[in-house]
């Protein structure tokens, strides 16, 4: 335990002894015009003085120190491939985000399970904002002793931007202020062989008081990339596998009506694959919206990626006539770009938006651009937000609940292991917000098998983070969270596993009881002893689901080119999911929400089994695929007009 003393010496501090002293100023009717010349006089001093603390760092004041005794919060070992390059700037401003308790998420957690349980009486009746925002406010104690911490560091109400249900607050202050809260010392940390640059710490602690108020600080520990699930280009291994289609139902009384034949498809498909292709593989392809106007998908980009008009009118003029001239709303979270030039535009963006929407036009769409994270410059100390991009996304949606589409799709992720895990869950929790207010959630499962998100299985390090360095099989955050949907990928028509597909067993969240059957019975399969001390048989399994994969036929900076990975996969079956809704919305009902409890219930009979394929990694051939769920394609590929038959009938 150490004893620091705080002093208060930001800008902020005068500003708020200067506030109080505008208490004494008379407030009678007849006063009124001089009140206002004085405060007017005040606030000109103050905007004087603040300019003056800006440009010449931190002002000091004598005021009573605060003697804090601090314990360690949170201690990593740097993820592998980060070097430590010097000391961060003192004066480069950082962006804190504070996580303070959620008082009764496990309630919150009943109730997204009743309401997405599809035999339970409660299905589809979903929260609403205020309802989610109540179940998971801090204590009052957790908001005034956070408050008085920040306070005695000069910050005041005006300094601090709080959650839709208060349960994050994001301060913006100096580098030198973080250490001193912080009782740490940050660096610029680089990664091999990129320009990607990162100020973080590797330890922090917090005043003794404040450890059971404060669950978690970023960005401090927390090294994540957030790779795009994609690749230009996917080498064909499919000759390595047999191609064989089989369907396994088993224990259902609707089989009889949902077994049909394996459906008509263009052979060119299995060189290209468009829009007509995906309809006729999935079985919509005479299927038209009847309520657009009252449903909505989603797609969301990061890392400075966004979707480009002109290319979206190029891929309808060649893919969807019908839809030609028609576009979505785009909307920019944190400074997101949208630069509409050809030049500029984002392969995974643009990837994500013409297949999402234009499966499932004229549903209306929206298209989520997120700044943050950007590469820290030595040379430019700007007061940007170096936070990584998911929590500034989920802040804008839960907030915004007008703006919150029904099925969001999302192609990005990271090696769970450099998530620290206390992160890890707060963003797991809030996409659970997302499911209890009625919105599906689908991640692509990663790009590199079992191993670490590299698609090149001879590569991948696949070493843990935590000092000892062996070697373990790297499953995929988000896609790891169990409120979300994990969409794995598949290969050919008919379809086999694609042996990039990202798949495997959580370390950090448990298996949850929706999946614990079908797991089971997979692992039981295993040889024994099979990949013993790899992965973690007890975690949460993914993936839940899978599409397609490889050879779409996206338009990029003018031009047709071939794209694969399972960011195509998750937007395929997020279309299916928003053409579900269309049904069930035509019929007065409420929409899908969180998907799994049906999925591995009812929804499974409308999947279409895939059992042949691997996803090898880690000098392994990794897990394979076969009947039931298995960690590579999941549950399955969809059948549009068997999944419609078996929705849920509340």
């Amino acid at each position: 335990m150490t004893t620091v003393s705080a002093s208060p010496t930001s800008a902020r501090a005068v500003s708020n002894t200067l506030h109080l002293r505008t208490t004494s100023i008379p407030t009678s009717p007849q006063r009124d015009s001089r009140r206002r010349s004085a405060l007017f006089t005040m606030k000109l001093f103050t905007s004087c003085v603040l300019a003056l603390a800006l440009v010449s760092g931190a002002l000091a004041l004598p005021q009573p120190e605060i003697d804090y005794n601090f314990r360690l919060k949170e201690s990593i070992v740097p993820p592998h491939g980060w070097q430590k390059i010097s000391t961060a700037p003192a004066d480069h401003i950082i962006h804190l985000r504070i996580g303070l308790p959620q008082s009764n998420f496990k309630e919150l957690e009943r109730h997204l399970y009743e309401v997405s349980d599809p035999f339970h009486s409660r299905y589809g009746q979903h929260l609403s904002k205020a309802e989610v925002d109540a179940l998971v406010a801090p204590p009052k104690q957790s908001h005034n002793l956070v408050d008085e911490w920040l306070t005695s560091f000069g910050l005041g109400e005006e300094d601090l931007v709080r959650s839709s249900a208060q349960d994050w607050v994001t301060v913006k202050i100096p580098i030198s202020v973080a250490e001193k809260m912080l009782n740490t010392k940050y660096h610029i940390w680089k990664y091999d062989g990129t320009d990607d640059h990162l100020i973080r710490t590797t330890d922090y602690s917090l005043p003794d008081h404040l450890h059971g108020h404060i669950e978690l600080i970023q960005p401090t520990t927390i090294f994540a990339r957030w790779n795009k699930m994609k690749a230009t280009l996917h080498y064909d291994v499919g000759s390595l596998f047999k191609s064989s289609i089989k369907k396994v139902f088993s224990g259902n009384s609707h089989k009889a009506d949902l077994l049909g034949s394996v459906p008509t498809v263009d052979p060119s498909c299995n060189a290209t694959v468009t829009l007509s292709c995906l309809q006729q593989l999935y079985n919509f392809k005479d299927y038209r919206p009847q309520v657009p106007e009252k449903n909505s998908v989603g797609v969301s980009s990061y890392l400075e990626q966004f979707a480009n008009l002109e290319d979206l009118k190029s891929f309808y003029l060649d893919q969807r006539p019908e839809a030609v001239n028609t576009t979505f709303e785009l909307i920019s979270v944190n400074g997101g770009l949208n630069n509409q030039t050809l030049v500029e535009a984002g392969v995974e963006a643009n990837l994500d938006v013409q297949f999402a929407f234009g499966l499932s036009w004229p549903t209306r769409s929206v298209a989520f651009s997120t700044g943050g994270r950007p590469p820290f410059k030595p040379d430019h100390n700007t007061p940007e937000n170096t936070n990584e991009p998911y929590a500034d996304w989920l802040d804008y949606v839960l907030s915004h609940e007008d703006k919150l589409p029904l099925a969001i799709s999302t192609s990005y992720g990271e090696a769970e292991q450099t998530i620290p895990e206390a992160y890890a869950r707060r963003v797991c929790n809030d996409i659970a917000k997302l499911g209890a207010l009625g919105t599906s959630v689908l991640f692509s499962s990663g790009d590199g098998g079992v191993g670490d998100g590299n698609p090149n299985p001879e590569t991948q390090t696949c070493l843990t983070n935590d000092g000892r360095n062996v070697t373990r099989f790297m499953p995929t955050f988000p896609a790891t969270c169990p409120y979300s949907t994990a969409v794995g990928g598949t290969n050919n028509v008919p379809e086999i596993a694609v042996f990039f597909s990202g798949g495997g067993f959580s370390d950090y969240f448990e298996q949850p009881t929706y999946q614990s059957h079908a797991v089971q019975k997979y692992l039981s399969a295993l040889p024994k002893g099979a990949y013993e001390g790899l992965f973690n048989k007890q975690g949460r399994a993914f993936p839940d689901v899978a599409a397609l994969g490889r050879r779409f036929r996206v338009w990029w900076k003018g031009n047709p080119i071939s794209v694969g990975g399972t960011s195509a996969s998750a937007p395929t079956f997020a279309a299916v999911v928003a053409l579900l809704n269309d049904v069930r919305l035509a019929e007065g009902k409420r929409p899908l929400g969180f998907l799994n409890p049906w999925l591995y219930s009812l929804g499974a009979i409308g999947l279409n089994d895939i059992t042949v394929g691997n996803n090898p990694g880690c000098g392994t051939p990794g897990f394979n695929a076969t009947a039931g769920w298995d960690p590579v394609t999941g549950l399955g590929t969809p059948d549009f007009g068997k999944l419609r038959k078996v929705l849920p009938r509340y």
